[in-house]
């Protein structure tokens, strides 16, 4: 007799792009288990050095699961107006919403206040927290989770959300496509002489772009990715603040104050497929891409959006979750819109890394003419907006 299943579908990864899932499946009616190996943390009192720019896109999924006015409510800063350049402010391209005929280009909200809001919108006993994953096999009418516990987890479909380094993906024998970046990102949250204006702002170095990322509280979040992490991090306070008010050329002014840095290395990941019989990776699990356009976690609400979608579609027509073909589609749709996205975050690293005659003249010159060009700004604008 073949034993029941526990769920349907079975999220490993308790991040963002998880808890989205979780919560869309359990809106459409489908049974459960969001499964992490690290237990609920507070929010702390500080921001997390983690946070992420929203695409409108992105915050209207948070919309439709419910959650955006639990994480408007608490830290959330809007943005309106972003300015890219790389030897002069004054020959900044601009991007402003009302490109996209939008009145925000997206908001800046932390990793904390969305895990938080998320994981508030399930029932706690759909939460399964601390449980580590020891192992995986696919049978022909379940996924079966082994449990740190010595417990088995039965379900129609396993969704792999934990993280670049997604041990599930390895159990699942998902292939890993890789590439390191010579670049290391540096993180922090600074205080400005000048305020934002709900403004974000971003520098092209040879050794990588600097981004200053508008908070709730007038500071800006830092993510400076480049190759000279190490002394960076080395410096003293008084020295770090000067150093990146003379590399954004004074933007905002002096930098007066920084919270504790923290860094993280760089690289490119894919994933050789997105799914399989009874199995789907979304969010870093799947794909990995530079932060320098602020995309990542816009990619894993994308991949959130359209396994619900395509999840809550089989319910509707009697189909089994974990079905192969019922997973074709969303494999194929999150495949094109990742690859698109890596192409053009690849493509500008490289860009600014290649070192010509006359190159940087050329950058300079393409940087200009798009914001010269309103109807192709414009156009890019409203791309980012939608992202997901």
């Amino acid at each position: 007799m073949t034993p029941a299943v526990d769920c349907d579908v079975a999220i490993v990864g308790a991040g963002p792009a998880g808890a989205a899932v979780a919560v869309g499946l359990h809106r459409a009616g489908l049974r459960v288990r969001l499964l992490d190996r690290e237990p609920v943390r507070p929010l702390p009192g500080d921001y997390d050095a983690r946070v992420y720019a929203l695409s409108p896109a992105s915050v209207d999924l948070l919309d439709v699961l419910g959650v955006w006015p639990a994480v408007s409510g608490v830290r959330a800063s809007p943005y309106t107006h972003m300015q890219v350049w790389e030897n002069e402010p004054a020959q900044s391209l601009h991007f402003d919403a009302a490109d996209a005929r939008r009145p925000l280009l997206g908001h800046i909200v932390e990793h904390g206040v969305l895990v938080q809001a998320l994981l508030a919108a399930l029932p706690p006993a759909l939460l399964q927290v601390p449980a580590e994953v020891t192992g995986c096999r696919i049978d022909a009418d379940a996924a079966v989770l082994e449990l740190g516990d010595g417990s088995r987890l039965r379900a129609r479909l396993v969704v792999a959300a934990d993280g670049p380094q997604s041990a599930l993906r390895g159990m699942l024998g998902v292939d890993l496509l890789r590439s390191d970046y010579d670049q290391t990102a540096v993180v922090c949250h600074v205080s400005t002489e000048r305020p934002h204006q709900q403004a974000a702002y971003q520098r092209f170095l040879d050794t990588g772009p600097l981004a200053l990322l508008p908070l709730a509280d007038g500071r800006s979040s830092l993510v400076w990715s480049t190759t000279e992490a190490a002394a960076l991090l080395a410096m003293d306070e008084t020295a770090f603040c000067a150093t990146l008010a003379a590399a954004s050329q004074h933007v905002l002014g002096g930098v007066l104050a920084c919270s504790p840095r923290r860094s993280f290395p760089l690289q490119l990941q894919q994933a050789e497929r997105y799914a399989g019989e009874r199995f789907a990776l979304a969010g870093d699990a799947a794909h990995v891409v530079h932060p320098l356009a602020g995309q990542g976690l816009n990619l894993g609400f994308g991949d959130a959006r359209v396994l619900v979608e395509t999840l809550t579609a089989a319910r509707e027509a009697r189909r089994d979750p974990g079905s192969a073909r019922v997973l074709g589609r969303y494999q194929r749709a999150r495949l094109a819109a990742t690859h698109e996205m890596m192409a053009i975050t690849d493509g500008l690293y490289r860009a600014w890394r290649l070192q010509l005659p006359g190159w940087r003249w050329l950058r300079q010159r393409g940087l200009q003419s798009v914001n010269a060009l309103a109807p192709l700004r414009q156009a890019l604008v409203r791309r980012a907006c939608d992202l997901s």
